[in-house]
C-alpha cells in the first residue's frame, strides 16, 4: 500500500517501506511485533546453537548451564522486550523455544516426560510472561525518574485533551 502523503525530509521524500529495523527492534506498518519475535528467537537460536559445547560439556553442572542460558540466551531473546506488545500468541513463541532450550541443557528428550511447570520449578525460571512485565516496570520506573521536561517522560504521561462526537466513527 503506497502512502498518499508523502513525507519529506531536507527536502527528499521518504521512500514507503512496509517494515524498518529501529534500534534493534523490527517495526511493521500495523506496528505488531510478530517479525520481531521471530527474528529475536532466531538470534537466541543462533546464540543456543554457538554454544552447543557449553551445553555438551560434562565439567559443568546443569545449574551453571542454566545460568549462562539466562545471561546470554534468555537476554538475547528478552531484549526490548519492555517496550513490545505482548500477546498471548507471542509468549507461547518465547516458551517454545525456553522449553526447547531447558530441555536440551537439562538432557531431556523424547519419551523422556517431565511438565513445562516442572522444568521450570527445577531450574527456578520465571514464567515469561511475569519476566517481561518486571522489566516493563523497571522501565516505567526508570522513565518516571527522569527530568519533566524529557521527551521519553512526556510521551509516556501526556493526557490527551481531544474531544470527538459520540457515537460510531464514520468512515
Amino acid at each position: 500500500m503506497e502512502d498518499s502523503n508523502p513525507i519529506a525530509l531536507d527536502g527528499k521524500t521518504m521512500e514507503y517501506v512496509e517494515f524498518f529495523t529501529y534500534l534493534g527492534s523490527i517495526i511493521d506498518e500495523q506496528g505488531g511485533s510478530n517479525a520481531d519475535i521471530k527474528a529475536r528467537v532466531g538470534k537466541a537460536r543462533a546464540a543456543f546453537l554457538q554454544l552447543r559445547n557449553i551445553w555438551n560439556s560434562k565439567q559443568l553442572s546443569t545449574n551453571i548451564n542454566v545460568r549462562i542460558f539466562n545471561t546470554n540466551i534468555k537476554a538475547v531473546l528478552l531484549n526490548g522486550a519492555e517496550t513490545s506488545r505482548t500477546t498471548t500468541t507471542i509468549i507461547k513463541k518465547l516458551h517454545v523455544f525456553i522449553n526447547g532450550c531447558l530441555r536440551k541443557i537439562i538432557n531431556i528428550h523424547w519419551p523422556d516426560i517431565i511438565s513445562n511447570s516442572l522444568l521450570w520449578d527445577r531450574k527456578n525460571q520465571l514464567p515469561t510472561e511475569e519476566e517481561i512485565r518486571k522489566t516493563q516496570w523497571k522501565w516505567i520506573g526508570h522513565i518516571l525518574g527522569k527530568s519533566p521536561n524529557c521527551i521519553t517522560k512526556q510521551t509516556l504521561t501526556c493526557n490527551a485533551e481531544a474531544k470527538r462526537k459520540s457515537g460510531k466513527p464514520k468512515n
